[in-house]
């Protein structure tokens, strides 16, 4: 039987604490009678609560920050693949490709 991960763990509390603030909003306008600004609220602090998951989904977790790690070192500690291209253009250029594909 194996339980939730340590990744998951974290990403729970970081989620519950941005988002739980919105909630305790959400419920006080919603007590005081401000229907719109507490669905608002309830419905941001949904939002926010699925956000760090989803930022780790697009980003990929830790067995795939290793993954590509060890795939730009060879066992020597020489550089393969797109990094032994980098000799063609500046340094600077290569690095400014390679965030911009990690953003997409």
């Amino acid at each position: 039987m194996k339980g939730p991960g340590l990744l998951w763990w974290l990403q729970t509390a970081a989620g519950i604490s941005m988002a739980g603030p919105m909630f305790v909003v959400g419920v006080g306008f919603l007590r005081s009678g401000q229907l719109v600004g507490g669905i608002g609220f309830l419905a941001l602090g949904t939002g926010t609560l699925y956000f760090p998951t989803y930022l780790v989904n697009r980003i990929g977790g830790p067995r795939t920050w290793l993954r590509r790690w060890i795939g730009r070192t060879g066992r020597d500690g020489t550089a393969t693949g797109a990094d032994a291209n980098s000799e063609s253009e500046p340094e600077s250029e290569s690095r400014r490709s390679r965030i911009l594909e990690r953003l997409r």
